[in-house]
């Protein structure tokens, strides 16, 4: 999603408490930056607005999230929906971080130590062009760094409108050694999730009857 130039972005995340600016000095070091550093972590790839996650963190108090982006303007506005949503539910966002940085190199800033336990990728960019497929955050080359990371029998909850996407991903899920728990061509009307939550790109394309794919995949044991 493009979006434009917002002034205002940069200086407001630096002023913010639950952004970090220099994630790759905290790897290994996720969970002691929460206040309760004890709860499970989960990890948003790609959030956007922060519509999906500020909701999500906000109902599950005992869990703490991380949500990354790599455009200063839309983690600007993901950071104000963070503070909307918990200032609606008078509740301090003490169990999300939301930082700047490339997925590509995730692996600079997370590793075993840190523990991720689930991770949601929601709607992220399809790259149909065959040179660009590497590019795809389910691909075999992301989901290989996001295992130095994930927990064993750790989860991806993943989200798409595009069907040579879901596909493929399906396929990328089974070469990494994931198992598929579940899968729907049609989330709405065969619910896999406990509760979905959606996203602004979900509510868009639904409005427009585009059936939404999903999937849960877990990592198995070495």
């Amino acid at each position: 999603m493009r979006i434009r130039y917002k002034k205002w972005a940069r200086p407001e995340l630096e002023a913010s408490p639950f952004y970090i600016e220099e994630p790759e000095k905290i790897k290994g070091k996720w969970k002691e930056q929460f206040v309760k550093s004890n709860q499970p972590l989960h990890l948003e790839l790609g959030c956007g607005k922060g519509q999906f996650i500020a909701q999500l963190a906000v109902e599950n108090q005992g869990t703490n999230y991380i949500a990354i982006d790599l455009v200063d303007a839309m983690l600007g506005l993901a950071k104000r929906k963070i503070e909307q949503t918990y200032q609606e539910a008078n509740i301090n966002p003490e169990n999300i971080l939301i930082t700047r940085f490339d997925i590509e190199r995730i692996s600079l800033i997370l590793e075993k130590q840190d523990e991720i336990e689930r991770i949601y990728i929601n709607f992220c960019n399809p790259w149909p062009r065959g040179k660009h497929r590497k590019k795809r955050l389910t691909h075999t080359r992301q989901l290989e760094k996001y295992k130095e990371f994930l927990k064993e029998n750790g989860e991806i909850y993943f989200k798409t409108d595009d069907d040579e996407l879901f596909e493929a991903s399906l396929q990328y899920f089974e070469e990494s050694g994931f198992e598929i728990l579940k899968k729907t061509n049609d989330l709405h009307q065969e619910p896999i999730f406990e509760k979905n939550i959606e996203t602004e790109h979900e509510k868009m394309f639904s409005e427009e009857g585009i059936k939404i794919k999903a999937c849960i995949a877990k990592r198995r044991e070495n």
